[in-house]
């Protein structure tokens, strides 16, 4: 194969938003083979400068419109503030690019669902960056829900808190309970019915930092999360409560993040009277199962690639992005109520 046939079969990805995530979407597209990063975009010198000081092969440019128009770009990744999505993601697939969009993918549902109708039309993959349902630790809580290993899920508890990183243009619900939904989605394939949300604004006025959200998933599936900038541990747990086992996922210890307790509670089929009557609790085994340690951004990354030049569905494009956003938003108009239910129409 010439050289020049070469080039044309690479993807060219720009990366607009060089904060806390832009350089690593700089680092896996310059390393994965098949694709290019010839352009950076922000509106900071400072970390134009910081980000090609580690990767000297690639221009920058403070204008959106230069990266877009001049660079001969297949794609782009917005990294960028979640106020920015809709008008960046908007342009990029106006003039023809794939879309990789860090989540959530917008602040409403009626922008997603315009972004989603306009990736359609222009032919383009739309994907949100759910890095979680990349993970090898969440692809194997899907391959036991699946396999029955866990029988039929009863309910997921969810704890996402830390000490920080405060937001100044969305609260913790828009933050933080992203990931945990995509996950939720992801492993149930399915989605949510109705949500509820409580939380509360201690730190900055009208911008809550502490949230509690309930999830109802078809089939009587309940989820819980908890999300708060305002805690003095950094916990990111998952429980898993099926008829079968139970599972925990802890994504904050280095090793054994998966343990699969088989533990129960069985109500006895036959009693004729009530003193009769009594429940077997059934103690066994603890399971930890092998993961592989490939990099999450890696896999989503070649994923977004592979979804570009082979037509894979991607497993967080744009209907997983919107069904995200649309949890997100009526659990913050439940929240902004008091706490009452609010259906989803899906």
């Amino acid at each position: 194969m010439s050289e020049s046939s070469k080039e044309a079969n690479v993807i060219r990805v720009g990366v607009v938003g060089c904060g806390y995530w832009g350089p690593n979407l700089v680092r896996n597209f310059s390393q994965i083979p098949g694709s290019i990063v010839p352009i950076i975009c922000d509106l900071e010198e400072k970390r134009l400068k910081h980000v090609q000081s580690l990767y000297p092969f690639v221009d920058t440019t403070t204008r959106f419109d230069d990266m877009l128009e001049n660079h001969g770009l297949n794609a782009v990744c917005v990294a960028t503030p979640v106020r920015t999505h809709f008008g960046l993601v908007k342009r990029c697939l106006e003039a023809g690019k794939h879309v990789l969009c860090e989540k959530p993918l917008t602040r409403s549902v009626a922008e997603a669902e315009e972004l989603l109708a306009l990736a359609q039309k222009q032919k383009c993959v739309l994907m949100a960056g759910h890095t979680f349902v990349y993970t090898a630790a969440v692809n194997k809580i899907k391959d036991l829900i699946v396999s029955g290993e866990l029988g039929e899920v009863f309910y997921i508890s969810t704890a996402r808190v830390n000490l920080g990183l405060f937001q100044e243009d969305i609260n913790v619900l828009w933050d933080l309970a992203p990931h945990d939904v995509s996950i939720m989605n992801y492993i149930l394939d399915s989605q949510p019915v109705s949500v509820a949300a409580r939380g509360a604004a201690y730190i900055q006025k009208d911008i809550e930092d502490v949230a509690f959200m309930t999830l109802e998933y078809p089939n009587g599936v309940l989820a819980h999360i908890h999300v708060s900038w305002l805690d003095p541990c950094k916990i990111r747990r998952t429980t898993v409560v099926g008829s079968r086992k139970m599972l925990v996922y802890d994504d904050v210890v280095t090793m054994e993040k998966i343990r699969v307790y088989d533990k129960g509670v069985n109500v006895q089929p036959h009693y004729d009277t009530f003193g009769e009557f009594h429940l077997a609790y059934r103690f066994g085994d603890i399971f930890v199962p092998r993961l592989d340690d490939s990099e999450p951004l890696k896999v989503e990354c070649s994923h977004f690639l592979d979804c570009i030049n082979n037509g894979v569905v991607s497993r967080s494009g744009g209907p997983e992005a919107l069904a995200v956003v649309r949890a997100i938003e009526g659990g913050n108009e439940s929240l902004k109520k008091g706490g009452g239910p609010v259906k989803l129409d899906n």
